[in-house]
């Protein structure tokens, strides 16, 4: 990962990341006849999803959306549900609505990631966008990350650090309330995408961006295996990049 843009605030953070989706969805299509993208969920995504769904000139009847997890045993109905995110924040604002593939972790967690596993197998990955967690996680790939797996969705335990960020964002009314296993994608599926487009802002995530950049490529930092992909663009804001290295 080498293109790392450091933007004035989360707003612009947000434009410039959708728009650089957006062109990426547009040029799929334009080449493939379809486009398949990754949507994720969570307070880093607020802004881009805002200017994505925005965006003018996709034909989004001709794009396959797959989003990265969801916790086990939560309904959809639930305030943290991501299921719930993506249908207030990205499906119900698009008049012409995508094929949308989603995580239901309702019922046995298994048989879901094997009918997952099943509809995303073969398929080119155009885009896929991205948080970091505070403890540094990929997706739900919380450390030490399975580095491993070639399953595209894996069932996965939550570590503390995950929970209670998901408890300090206000996504549950207690730490006790938040789920210990979620469905994820595996951080080799994520890695097959051709491009990965990252959001990353406000000061709790410092440390996880510089282990995720300076640190060693380990599975106690999930998001650095990004440095290994060929066309990552990690978009953050000043606080987010207060603990990198000057220059």
């Amino acid at each position: 990962m080498k293109d790392i843009r450091i933007l004035a605030d989360k707003q612009e953070l947000g434009r410039q990341a959708a728009a650089l989706g957006a062109q990426t969805i547009r040029a799929a299509i334009a080449r493939h006849g379809e486009a398949n993208i990754i949507v994720a969920t969570g307070a880093s995504q607020f802004e881009m999803l805002q200017n994505l769904v925005a965006a003018e000139g996709i034909d989004w009847s001709k794009v396959t959306a797959f989003h990265l997890d969801e916790y086990v045993g939560l309904s959809e109905s639930h305030p943290a549900s991501f299921r719930g995110y993506l249908e207030e924040r990205f499906l119900a604002p698009l008049a012409v609505k995508p094929a949308f593939i989603p995580v239901n972790g309702e019922g046995d967690p298994v048989a879901e990631t094997e009918r997952l596993n099943a509809l995303i197998a073969g398929r080119r990955i155009d885009l896929c966008f991205a948080g970091i967690g505070e403890n540094c996680h990929l997706a739900f790939n919380d450390p030490p990350a399975d580095f491993e797996t070639e399953k595209p969705y894996i069932v996965v335990t939550l570590d503390e650090a995950c929970r209670n960020q998901q408890f300090g964002e206000g996504w549950f009314e207690s730490l006790q309330a938040v789920p210990e296993r979620a469905i994820s994608m595996s951080v080799r599926q994520i890695l097959k995408s051709e491009l990965i487009v990252l959001s990353v802002s406000d000061a709790r995530k410092a440390k996880a961006v510089r282990d995720a950049l300076e640190g060693e490529i380990s599975p106690l930092h999930p998001a650095s295996i990004l440095r290994q992909h060929p066309n990552t663009v990690m978009f953050i804001d000043p606080p987010a990049a207060s603990l990198l290295k000057q220059g």
